[in-house]
This record gives C-alpha cells, structure tokens and sequence, in this order.
C-alpha cells in the first residue's frame, strides 16, 4: 500500500464485509432462494414478464421460482442474477440459498494470487501523480492511495488516520476534510446520494451504518462557509478557480467540483470512479478506483509546481 493508505491494513479493510458475507449467506439459506430473488426483482421494478423475457425463460417458471414451486438450476440463478445486476457477493448468496455452492471465490486483497492486480493497480494510481487518485472496498475504506492523497491529507489528526481508513469519514468528518471544503453542503448531498445507490445495490447492513455515522455530522447553515451559495471574495488566491461573485475569472465547470482549501489556496478536482470490468472474485468485484482531475488551471498549475 501506498502513501496515505500505508497503514490501512488490507485484513482490516476486509474484515467488515466478510462477516456481512457470511450473515447474509446464512441468512439466505433460511429464506430459500425464492423470496430473494423476488426481492432483487421489485427492488429492480422488474416485472415477472420483463424478467422472464431477458432471461429466456416465462413468467409462469419465473413465478414458481419465486413461490417455491420450482427449483431453479444453477444455470438459471446465475442468468437471473446477471439480468437483476445483482452484485458478485449476492450472487453467491442466491445460489446458497438454491442449494449450490458459490461460485466466486473471495480473495483476500493480500493474498499472492493477487500480485498482478495490486501491482497493477499502484502503477496506476502512482503514474497519476501529482494529481490525487486511491482505491477503495465496499465500504469505502481505503486499501490504497498515493501521494496526491497524502498531501490533502496533511492537516488531518491522526485519530482519523488509524487504521481503516475510510474515504467518507476523512471527508464528512468535522474534524476531517469537511472544514477545508467550500463547497461542503454540495459536495456533502453528492457523497450521501452515492451511497444511498450503493446501499440500493448492495444491500450492505455494514455500509448502510457507515452511512447513518456519517449523515450525522453536522452540516453547514445554508449561505454559511461551506454552504453552495458561499461565495469565495476575500480568500485573496487570486485563483481562476473562483465564484462568479468572487475577484478571478469564472471556470466553467463540466461537472460538481470539489472545491478544498489547502495551503492558501483553493484547488478544485472532478471525481471519477472506475471498477473492473466483469470481475470473477468478490473482492476485485467491490474494489474502486477514484481519480481527482484537476477543474480548472490553477490547481493543474499549483499540483504540477509540487513535482518540480
């Protein structure tokens, strides 16, 4: 692990979601595969048809599998699985429940058969230096990050840093990024929406407590610093990347901005989020890597003096 993330303990950032695995997959043994699946169907607002038709199969079977009349095969789990886009972990769920075995392993980030990836994976995050980017679990803690990170992450207490590090909780935490961040009331609503998809998804109890600690903080006044109507006159930076009310040319800005203070200065990033493509492991399958693209000029400029 890089920079930031050094003392995040791949174990420690794992050891959340594993126990959610194996309560969930007792759980669904209990309620047989049936209910889960009408479950995943209605939170989809799939219809029995629709369901069928994706699936090749009718809406009579569908029913049966639902009711608990019909067995599906393992074939069948997994194609119904694939067309509710239910995530890998509950996929394996499903096919307990069915009676079968799992089907994806999960492997734990440190183990030797997953050099490639993480080798892989801290290339990338260090080839883009000197602009932030880290790599998160399924509950947003941080397995990896590079120096970007670490430099926003300068003024942080170190009781926020101790292992696991969690990205919503360094960022939403009063104490954490939240007083530095402009925009915070805005940037606040973005990170609660993406979790509420993912708790949507998901149906994480581990993520949907994350949410609830986090949803807590407190949050800035409307038109108080950190609020989206506060204006940056007086910060004195002089930046391109201020308000239209603010002294310096307005950026016009291609998506919601983070906006965060650091050294004197106002630096702006877009956030991009990217996964694996088709992952066969439960592990790989809930890694996200995020990226923080420079949003104006300024913070280019200012990012790229650091290298030199």
């Amino acid at each position: 692990m890089t920079a930031a993330a050094a003392s995040a303990s791949p174990s420690a950032a794992r050891s959340t979601p594993t126990s959610a695995a194996t309560s969930t997959g007792a759980s669904a043994v209990d309620k047989g595969v049936g209910p889960l699946l009408r479950g995943w169907r209605e939170q989809r607002r799939v219809s029995q048809l629709e369901l069928a038709l994706r699936a090749g199969s009718s809406a009579r079977h569908i029913s049966f599998v639902e009711t608990g009349r019909s067995r599906p095969s393992e074939e069948m789990v997994l194609r119904l699985a694939e067309h509710l886009d239910v995530p890998v972990r509950d996929r394996n769920a499903l096919l307990l429940a069915a009676g079968y075995a799992p089907r994806y392993p999960e492997t734990p980030l440190d183990d030797p058969a997953l050099d490639a990836l993480r080798e892989g994976v801290e290339r990338l995050i260090q080839g883009y230096e000197p602009y932030p980017a880290f790599v998160v679990d399924a509950t947003y803690n941080v397995v990896a990050a590079n120096r970007g990170i670490a430099m926003l992450l300068d003024t942080v207490p170190e009781h926020l840093l101790a292992p696991p590090l969690n990205a919503m909780r360094l960022t939403l935490h009063p104490e954490g990024l939240a007083p530095r961040i402009r925009n915070l009331r805005e940037w606040r609503g973005h990170l609660l929406a993406q979790m509420e998809r993912d708790i949507a998804l998901r149906r994480s109890e581990p993520l949907r407590a994350l949410y609830e600690e986090v949803a807590a903080y407190p949050c800035p006044a409307e038109g108080s610093p950190g609020s989206e109507n506060e204006s940056d006159s007086g910060s004195g930076n002089g930046s391109s990347n201020e308000s239209d009310e603010g002294p310096g040319e307005s950026v016009p800005y291609f998506a919601l901005p983070m906006q965060i203070e650091h050294d004197g200065r106002v630096l702006s990033f877009i956030s991009s989020i990217s996964t694996f493509n088709t992952p066969m492991d439960v592990t790989v399958a809930e890694l996200a890597i995020e990226t923080l693209l420079p949003a104006d000029p300024a913070t280019v400029k200012y990012l790229q003096s650091l290298m030199s």
